[in-house]
């Protein structure tokens, strides 16, 4: 669809294709990801889609699609805008993701967000902590047979 915009001149005429706009950005890999607001030590966040090589710094958006304050755990979302994003093709920073998942507006299970260095901690299976039950078991047996002889 073109559009025509008169300048001062009355002899210049620009045209202008907007779809090149969307095809543009549907070229560009677009993340969703938390833009720091707020004051000194009371952070405030808006969710955003931006464009991943940029900072999330002010103004370097394309959208906003919500806001989440962790001090009064407060989150307000525009699920319809998100998942039409993430249709798009627009991945999801960690952070974000635990957020939706939080919020029932996408399905699944959360990321573990520390850092890399530290190993998440392992859950043991319930069987196997029976079997370390039942071998201190076995060995105060053997303590007391031992003792008694």
């Amino acid at each position: 669809m073109f559009f025509a915009f008169l300048a001062h001149e009355p002899m210049l005429l620009f045209l202008f294709d907007f779809s090149l706009l969307s095809a543009t950005l549907a070229r560009i890999m677009v993340i969703i990801r938390l833009q720091r607001i707020g004051r000194k030590n009371h952070a405030e966040f808006r969710v955003v889609v931006t464009e991943h090589t940029r900072a999330a710094k002010k103004s370097n958006y394309i959208e906003v699609v919500g806001s989440y304050n962790p001090h009064r755990d407060t989150v307000s979302l525009k699920a319809e805008k998100i998942k039409e994003w993430i249709a798009k093709g627009a991945q999801v920073s960690d952070t974000v993701f635990n957020i939706l998942v939080s919020q029932k507006v996408i399905e699944g299970k959360k990321k573990n967000v520390l850092p890399k260095k530290t190993a998440p901690v392992k859950e043991v299976k319930e069987e196997e902590k029976k079997e370390e039950v039942k071998e201190v078991a076995k060995e105060e047996e053997n303590i007391d047979e031992t003792a008694t002889v």
